[in-house]
């Protein structure tokens, strides 16, 4: 159930509240939003919550970075060598690999200019939008949350602190990658065996394919949950200062005339 029925009136919302999330426009850094498709293609329209675009080339970057080795050979690189480096690489994919990835880049920030400009229109036109939704499954609304909450919460768990903010798609995306790259790692088993101080037992343990996904997932968990907390509460504060001058400014303007 929504409080808000849409009209014929309405260009463009600031945002909408349903029980799967608050999906909302705001002014967003096009270099930020690149940087982080370069940093791993599909984070930059997930931030954008261009959700099918985003799910498809994250899909698309583990399953063909897999295919490529290039993690692997990052890490040799990283190392000092070169030769292995070269050698764990497959070109057939990687120059699969080149065209899709210079893409994600490009779009998520031609797609981040064009949603800075209806951001500017929808907030010129100022319409009203969901703010309450209650279903069978869940309930949803816009209040006021504490950003380190939701940092905290991603740093224990990357998708906690998107649950904290109600982002329930993409809750469920990076609970279920964070379970998948933690586990095809070994990198809790590499824990297992730090705390027994067997550190090189630790060291051979890890998968380093896939521990390298690791860092950028949390990277974007923590900057996901924290920008869109702060925005969620500029959106109420925006909410909360439209309602009450549309209905209680204009009675005491309405008094002060009659006196």
């Amino acid at each position: 159930m929504n409080n808000f029925k849409p009209t014929n009136h309405e260009r463009r919302y600031k945002a909408h509240v349903s029980v799967f999330g608050t999906t909302q426009l705001h002014l967003r850094n096009p270099y930020i939003i690149a940087w982080w498709s370069a940093a791993f293609p599909g984070f930059g329209h997930l931030l954008l919550s261009k959700y099918l675009r985003g799910f498809t080339l994250f899909i698309w970057e583990i399953l063909i970075n897999n295919m490529t080795n290039l993690n692997l050979s990052m890490v040799y690189s990283f190392t000092g060598n070169i030769d292995m480096a070269k050698e764990v690489l497959d070109p057939k994919w990687f120059l699969f690999y080149i065209p899709v990835y210079l893409f994600s880049i490009w779009d998520s920030y031609r797609t981040t200019v064009d949603m800075n400009k209806v951001y500017v229109l929808a907030e010129r036109e100022n319409a009203n939008f969901s703010t309450y939704s209650i279903g069978a499954l869940e309930i949803n609304y816009l209040d006021k949350r504490r950003p380190i909450m939701a940092v905290l919460w991603s740093l224990f768990t990357p998708g906690l602190g998107q649950l904290y903010i109600h982002r329930v798609m993409t809750a469920l995306f990076t609970t279920s990658f964070t379970i998948v790259f933690v586990y095809f790692s070994n990198l809790l088993v590499a824990v297992h065996y730090l705390f027994l101080g067997d550190i090189t037992q630790a060291t051979q343990a890890l998968d380093p394919q896939w521990l390298l996904f690791i860092p950028s997932h949390i990277g974007f968990a923590v900057y996901d949950s924290y920008v869109n907390t702060v925005e969620n509460n500029k959106l109420f504060e925006s909410e909360q200062r439209k309602y009450f001058k549309s209905n209680y400014q204009k009675y005491r303007v309405k008094m002060a005339t009659e006196t």
